[in-house]
């Protein structure tokens, strides 16, 4: 293998599609929303996505099986349109795996159909907010405005968008296609499912479709708890206080 490849798993047809990637990043936000909306929206794999450019290495199971690190492809379907979501293993290790990946990718489903570009991911502040915005970066103003109507804050956030969350919105301009990253506010040092359900909320409300984001409330409280004694705990120690202190091997 010397290049990316798409493998299709069964054939397909879309109706109005959009393209929606969570690939493993900050506070794996983006990873979260997407497979949970996979779960919960029916989505059908349709395609898998192999590249050299990924680590070379393999994945043993537990029942002494072999597999290849790969990006998986599922079709989604919502009332109004269908989605294509990508989830997966990793992302591409060096910069030119990244830009040959991604355009493998939009070559892929601009063949398909899609315009329209979702990236979804973390934006990390270094801080565990209660109230967490979710922060957008277009390619370009229409689609901004768009996006503003819906909630998404525009503007405030600054540096790079590293890996496919940036890169697929960016190439996808070249190609005349609309391009959006949406970012859940994160610490960045945890798995955030509150930033990755703020997202999907917001995602759900943009593309209008309902779901039940019950289950991921949930796991967002349990962390929730979790991290915070987390940090009281390691606050405790910085003050020289270690009553009641517990360690995490």
């Amino acid at each position: 293998m010397d290049k990316t490849i798409i493998v299709e798993k069964k054939e397909y047809s879309l109706k109005k599609p959009i393209l929606i990637t969570g690939l493993p990043g900050i506070g794996l936000v983006g990873q979260v929303a997407a497979r949970y909306l996979i779960k919960k929206m029916k989505g059908v794999k349709v395609a898998e996505i192999y590249s050299p450019h990924f680590p070379h290495q393999v994945l043993m199971g537990k029942k002494g099986l072999l597999r290849m690190l790969k990006n998986s492809i599922y079709k989604v379907p919502t009332p109004k349109r269908d989605l294509l979501v990508i989830v997966g293993d990793v992302q591409a290790i060096t910069s030119v795996g990244q830009y040959e990946v991604a355009d493998a990718i939009l070559e892929y489903v601009y063949e398909k159909g899609v315009r329209r570009v979702i990236t979804i991911g973390g934006y990390s502040t270094g801080k565990m907010e209660k109230e967490r915005k979710v922060f957008g970066s277009a390619n370009n103003k229409r689609v901004m405005e768009e996006f503003k109507k819906k909630g998404i804050v525009f503007g405030e956030t600054k540096g790079a968008i590293i890996g496919v969350a940036g890169l697929l919105p960016g190439l996808a301009r070249l190609r005349k296609m609309d391009g959006v990253c949406i970012m859940g506010e994160t610490h960045g040092n945890y798995v955030d499912s509150t930033s990755a359900k703020n997202v999907l909320e917001k995602l759900s409300e943009i593309l209008e479709f309902k779901i039940d984001i019950g289950d991921l409330e949930k796991e967002a409280k349990t962390r929730e708890k979790v991290i915070r004694k987390i940090e009281g705990e390691i606050e405790q120690q910085m003050t020289g206080s270690p009553k009641d202190i517990t360690y995490i091997r």
